[in-house]
């Protein structure tokens, strides 16, 4: 193998990748706006619900019910009539309509149990999940003190005292932006080096590349070079200027060091797009056969949900993807501060997954010349 022949084939990649204005707008897209989007759009926790109210009591203790709610988990309850809270949830205007049934206070006072409505968007699956649960903890505080004639937290025996460890504001973006960063490296290595190379097929170069002094190998090794030298300078610049500079989510370990398992991350994953695309003969059955592959990958690497919390089947068959390791590593490094000493056993598995990737996917291209 020729260092010049993969450099000078490495070079030609990235003047095709250049001619190639969509891959570049999805590049810029998946570093840039998606993650941006993605750390600060739809919020898991509850942040400014619009309530409304219908008071029917119209009394001291209804009037507390009313005042307990305030920024910023609600907007500030809008006081309507019974005949508008239908109206207002079909159009969406209102995530909660809580009515407060007339002679609420009497009943209270009389020892009975009264019924106060809560009605729920579902629609707006994660504020209504939360928010259910705080609407019933507020008017249910509210009431005891009323009936108890005093504000204050009843004594429990033990204290405990909770402490947020490597996000202490618990602010999801935080976790949002890393965690779409990590994504974002294994679509975009994958979906580049399997679109150089149905591209070469489809345009009619590989032929030309053939009858050139050069081998199958360094033809795989440009390309897995090339684009992996793409992503990896896009990752870089999401990191510092996008997630560290516009979002303001503190970086707690080493930049190089995560750089440094990125690199091996694409190693593996830029091998596995060249499978896919030796498999696939086009781009159409390339992106269905993306599908199959990203959505496990995605999913099941501990990238969403822990993985502690997916059977032990799961768990044993994913240690075999390279993403498993990365968000592994990424994780470490980026939330915890996590070195060398931490992470090395990733670092490890993603060389040996990288090697088994890059010589299966080199012998399934040689296999696809002749």
């Amino acid at each position: 193998m020729r260092v010049a022949n993969v450099y000078n084939l490495g070079v030609k990649e990235l003047r095709g990748l250049g001619r190639d204005y969509m891959l570049l707008i999805l590049i810029v897209y998946a570093f840039t706006l998606a993650i941006y989007t993605a750390a600060t759009a739809q919020p898991e926790t509850l942040n400014r619900a619009a309530i409304a109210i219908v008071d029917e009591d119209q009394s001291p203790v209804s009037s507390r019910i009313i005042t307990a709610f305030y920024p910023p988990y609600f907007t500030v309850p809008r006081i309507i009539d019974q005949s508008e809270m239908d109206a207002r949830m079909d159009a969406g205007l209102d995530t909660f309509a809580l009515n407060i049934p007339p002679n609420f206070q009497r009943d209270l006072l009389a020892g009975r149990s009264p019924t106060i409505q809560l009605n729920v968007d579902a629609t707006r699956m994660s504020q209504a999940f939360t928010g259910g649960g705080y609407v019933q903890t507020i008017v249910s505080a509210d009431v005891n003190e009323f009936m108890n004639r005093y504000r204050g937290t009843s004594s429990v025996p033990v204290d405990l005292a909770l402490r947020a460890r490597f996000n202490q504001e618990l602010n999801k973006g935080w976790f949002g932006a890393l965690s779409n960063v990590i994504s974002s490296i294994t679509m975009l290595s994958i979906v580049l080096t399997g679109a150089a190379l149905i591209r070469e097929r489809e345009h009619g170069t590989i032929e030309h590349l053939l009858v050139m002094p050069v081998t199958p190998a360094e033809i795989m090794l440009s390309k897995v070079l090339s684009m992996a030298l793409v992503v990896l300078v896009a990752s870089a610049a999401s990191i510092i200027f996008i997630v560290r500079g516009a979002l303001g989510v503190p970086i707690e370990g080493s930049i190089a060091l995560f750089l440094v398992g990125t690199a091996l991350h694409l190693f593996a994953t830029t091998s596995l797009g060249i499978f896919l695309a030796t498999v696939a003969g086009s781009m159409a059955q390339f992106g269905l056969l993306l599908m199959l592959v990203l959505l496990p990958l995605q999913v099941l690497s501990g990238a969403t949900t822990p993985r502690e919390s997916m059977p032990e089947f799961i768990q044993t068959i994913m240690l075999a993807a390279p993403n498993t390791h990365f968000v592994i590593l990424g994780q470490a490094i980026l939330f915890r501060g996590a070195g060398i000493e931490v992470v090395w056993p990733q670092f490890l598995a993603l060389i040996v997954i990288g090697a088994v990737l890059f010589a299966f996917a080199l012998g399934r291209f040689r296999k696809s010349l002749r």
